[in-house]
C-alpha cells in the first residue's frame, strides 16, 4: 500500500459504493491491475477496506441528516408507546429495521466464505457483465408497468424482499445499490423512491459492517495502517457525499441503462484482461 495506491482505492470505493456498479468487484479488479498483492496476506488490507465503508456510510448518515433523525425519533417513539401507529415515518422506520435484518444475518455468517470463493479479479468482472444484465433486464421489465407505487405503499414483505436483494451484493461484481433499485423498481417504485430507498438500507448495513473491523486496525505496533485507513475513510465519505447527491438528482429523470452499459463494458474489458 502507497499513498497513491490509497486516494485510488478509496476514491473507487466513494464512487462505486452508490452508484450500481459494485465497490467489491471494482475493488479486486483495481488491487491486481495495481498489483495490490495483500487481500490474502495482510492482516490489514481488509480493515482499510472496511474502512473506507464506514466513510461511506457516515457520507449518508450526513446527506439523510434530517430523515435519520426523524427515523431514530420514530422507533424510540414505537418502543416507548409499545405499538406500531399508522404515522408515515413510524411505519418507514421499522420496514428499514426488518428489511435489514436478513442481510445482516447472512453477511455475518457468509460474508468471508463468499469473497474466498469469489475473490479472483476474473470472477468479479464475469460477475460486473452479470451486475450490467441485471441493470438492464430490471429496466426492460419495468416498461411493461405502468402502476407506481409510493413508498409509503409498501407493505412489510414486500420490503424485507427488497432488503433481502443485498444479500446479492456478497458476490463481488453484484452492486448492493443496484440489487435493491431494480428490486424496487419491480416492486413498482419510482427510480427516485428506489434509490433512496436503497440507500437508506444500505446505510445500516455499511456502517455496522465497517465498525466490527476497524479495531483491527489498532492491532498492529505501526501507526502507519491507521493514517491510511482514516485519510482513506475521509476520501471516499467525500466521494461518497457528491456521488448520492448527484445520483438523487439524476434519478429524479434518470434510469440505471447507462450503469448496465457501464457495468458490462468494464466486465468484458477486464475479462479480456484476466483470461490471459
Amino acid at each position: 500500500m502507497n499513498i497513491l495506491n490509497d486516494i485510488i482505492l478509496s476514491f473507487s470505493q466513494g464512487i462505486s459504493e452508490l452508484f450500481p456498479i459494485s465497490s467489491l468487484g471494482h475493488s479486486i479488479i483495481i488491487e491486481s491491475l495495481l498489483n495490490i498483492h495483500v487481500t490474502k496476506n495482510s492482516s490489514f488490507f481488509l480493515p482499510f477496506i472496511v474502512s473506507l465503508h464506514v466513510g461511506t456510510s457516515v457520507a449518508l448518515l450526513i446527506f439523510f441528516f434530517k430523515e435519520w433523525k426523524e427515523i431514530v425519533k420514530a422507533l424510540f417513539r414505537t418502543a416507548i408507546k409499545g405499538k406500531l401507529s399508522k404515522d408515515k415515518t413510524e411505519n418507514f422506520a421499522w420496514k428499514l429495521v426488518i428489511a435489514t435484518i436478513p442481510v445482516g444475518i447472512i453477511g455475518l455468517l457468509f460474508e468471508s466464505v463468499v469473497k474466498k470463493i469469489f475473490e479472483s479479479p476474473l470472477i468479479a468482472a464475469i460477475f460486473l457483465i452479470v451486475n450490467g444484465l441485471i441493470l438492464y433486464l430490471g429496466e426492460i421489465l419495468i416498461k411493461k408497468k405502468k402502476l407506481i407505487k409510493k413508498l409509503e405503499d409498501l407493505n412489510f414483505l414486500d420490503s424485507i424482499i427488497i432488503g433481502i436483494s443485498q444479500i446479492f451484493a456478497l458476490i463481488p461484481g453484484i452492486s448492493r445499490s443496484g440489487a435493491s433499485m431494480v428490486a424496487g423498481l419491480l416492486y413498482d417504485l419510482n427510480h427516485e423512491d428506489a434509490a433512496y430507498f436503497s440507500f437508506m438500507l444500505a446505510t445500516p448495513v455499511i456502517l455496522a459492517a465497517g465498525l466490527l473491523e476497524v479495531p483491527s486496525l489498532f492491532s498492529t505496533h505501526s501507526l502507519a495502517p491507521f493514517w491510511y485507513a482514516f485519510w482513506g475513510a475521509i476520501i471516499s465519505g467525500v466521494t461518497a457525499y457528491f456521488a448520492v447527491k448527484f445520483l438523487m438528482k439524476y434519478f429524479e429523470r434518470g434510469t440505471l441503462k447507462p450503469y448496465a452499459y457501464y457495468s458490462m463494458l468494464v466486465g468484458v474489458l477486464s475479462v479480456l484482461i484476466f483470461i490471459r
